[in-house]
């Protein structure tokens, strides 16, 4: 049994991993952070399309939290400053318009800081590095 959250991302989209670092770094969220390409999925209860998707909370009781929703969560356990924008984005009307943000800049991650071409191609399609 798990007994700490997990952060799924696409390791393969260079926004989604400088996200993460960056996260990592300056949030320090209390998870594990995985990407869905080494993560055995099924494990989690989640699935290839599902992380190809959108950003995953797993949490040690398997509920899976995705896009806003994992980013809310991820604030929320780092704490500190970062509690308060994390409790926010999961009120409405807040919940909805992170939602409508998060799907925006998820569809065109490829265009975002760090984001490259192959970032907009399915997995199964993108050059292997």
């Amino acid at each position: 049994m798990r007994t700490r959250p997990v952060l799924i991302y696409d390791g393969d989209c260079a926004f989604c991993t400088s996200s993460v670092r960056f996260a990592e770094r300056h949030i320090r969220p209390r998870c594990e952070i995985t990407p869905w390409q080494f993560a055995e999925l099924d494990s989690f209860g989640a699935t290839r399309e599902r992380a190809e998707y959108e950003l995953l909370w797993v949490t040690p009781s398997g509920a899976i939290h995705g896009g806003a929703q994992a980013v809310a969560k991820l604030l929320l356990s780092a704490g500190r400053g970062w509690a308060v924008p994390g409790a926010l984005l999961t009120l409405p009307p807040l919940r909805q318009l992170a939602h409508g943000v998060y799907r925006l800049i998820a569809n065109n991650r490829e265009r975002m800081p760090g984001g490259t071409p192959a970032c907009a191609l399915p997995a199964d399609r993108r050059p292997q590095i």
